[in-house]
């Protein structure tokens, strides 16, 4: 996607790409707005309430736009400077959650500073993109070896160990987002990626029927691919260890299934699966959600006139379930803007990326684009039972100032980047 030169202007010792900001803008205030439809009642309608989430959440968008512009005159250079003091610091606040951590549903992910909650795993997040960021740029002048693939490894696992001990599995899983930045930069192939692919395949497969079943088709898959590539000798030992090893991995699914996920995780993953009906329990934020976006129809029920959203049937509605409010009130064509405006986001997000001179800044860019997409993705996809409920924010929208700190620093470090092309190490 080209950028037209005319939106971008020279500020802050750089190119500032406004229309990005100025997306990132839109989508403060939409979510603004959903938060305040979200807990409106027309005895309080006051739009700056400092004691209620939408009143905070105007704070917070004021100090993410002051944290953006300061980070717009701040030398590009010097994040990549501070990457590893900044990783170390997040890393000793995920250990010191677990210790002196507010546990709110189930998770100790919180640390209380007065009124405020600081979830250390969302400013993680970008820890690990700034420091995965520099070293792998100062490996790319070489062809990508095993060790760097390793050690970038190590730098994406260390925080997701931290955040699956809290237990927050949503967050933690966020992480595995940045394959794609491995594959961007040459370290993982497309073979491995279908590999990905497969075993998620599988995984679903071996819930939803019986292991020998599966490993039926997998022989009688394999059978006729032998046959087929029979004068090709070559390509016996490769189906022969791959059928090996499905099978091995389908057996494995229903012991990793009912030993390494919690009761409610399963309960969610078996909810999207059609295996258990219980609209009153474990299905009842997925069942109250799937009616709240289906009620608004096309065009939506009107601003504030929403009734799953004003009478509280859906949970967590300013947080996680914040893309109900947007369905039943503004509707199929509402969601369909909202849902153009991200995709426009990571479009424009990736188009920077390949402009970039530097490795680092490039790299960089990516890992924002794949944590941003996944957010994006998971979050509208557990709202309209796609995907299993696991508790991350919309970015931008969703009530809270950790996440929205979080996304909105990264982003403008990359605009910084952007700006600076010939500055950036």
């Amino acid at each position: 996607m080209a950028i037209n030169n005319q939106h971008r202007y020279k500020l802050f010792g750089g190119n500032v790409d406004w229309v990005t900001v100025l997306v990132w803008l839109v989508l403060c205030i939409i979510g603004w707005l959903n938060i305040y439809a979200a807990v409106y009642t027309p005895q309080h309608p006051e739009l700056f309430n400092m004691s209620s989430n939408y009143g905070k959440q105007s704070a917070f968008i004021l100090s993410a736009a002051i944290l953006g512009l300061a980070i717009l005159v701040v030398d590009a250079k010097f994040f990549a400077s501070i990457a590893p003091i900044y990783y170390g610091i997040v890393i000793l606040l995920l250990i010191a959650v677990l210790v002196i951590g507010r546990n709110v549903g189930g998770n100790q992910a919180w640390i209380p500073i007065g009124s405020f909650r600081l979830q250390p795993s969302e400013f993680a997040k970008l820890g690990v993109v700034l420091l995965l960021a520099r070293y792998l740029s100062e490996h790319s002048t070489k062809s990508p070896t095993l060790k760097t693939l390793l050690v970038g490894a190590l730098i994406v696992l260390a925080p997701v160990v931290l955040v699956l001990l809290q237990p927050d599995a949503g967050s933690a899983l966020a992480f595995t987002a940045l394959i794609f930045v491995f594959y961007r930069e040459g370290y993982v192939s497309t073979g491995f990626m279908m590999l990905v692919g497969w075993a998620i395949l599988l995984f679903i497969l071996s819930l939803l029927f019986a292991e020998w079943w599966i490993v039926l088709s997998l022989a009688l898959i394999a059978g006729l691919v032998i046959y087929r590539g029979r004068k090709r000798q070559k390509n016996l030992l490769p189906v022969i260890i791959l059928f090996l090893a499905s099978s091995m991995y389908v057996f494995m699914v229903e012991f990793a299934y009912n030993n390494l996920l919690r009761p409610h995780q399963r309960s969610r993953i078996e909810v999207i699966l059609g295996k258990l009906d219980d609209p009153q329990g474990d299905g009842y934020n997925l069942n109250q959600s799937k009616i709240a976006i289906g009620s608004g129809q096309l065009w939506g029920k009107g601003y504030l006139q929403g009734t799953q959203t004003k009478y509280n049937f859906v949970p967590e509605q300013s947080t996680d379930f914040i893309f109900c409010t947007i369905g039943e009130e503004w509707g199929f064509v509402g969601s369909v803007a909202v849902i153009g405006l991200y995709l426009f986001l990571l479009l424009r997000i990736v188009n920077i990326a390949e402009r970039q001179r530097t490795a680092f800044a490039r790299i960089y860019a990516y890992g924002v684009a794949s944590i941003l997409f996944f957010h994006f993705a998971i979050n509208i996809g557990m709202t309209i039972g796609i995907v299993p409920v696991i508790g991350i924010p919309l970015p931008f929208i969703s009530y809270g100032g950790s996440s929205l700190w979080s996304f909105s620093v990264m982003l403008f470090i990359l605009l910084k980047f952007d700006g600076n092309r010939k500055g950036v190490v």
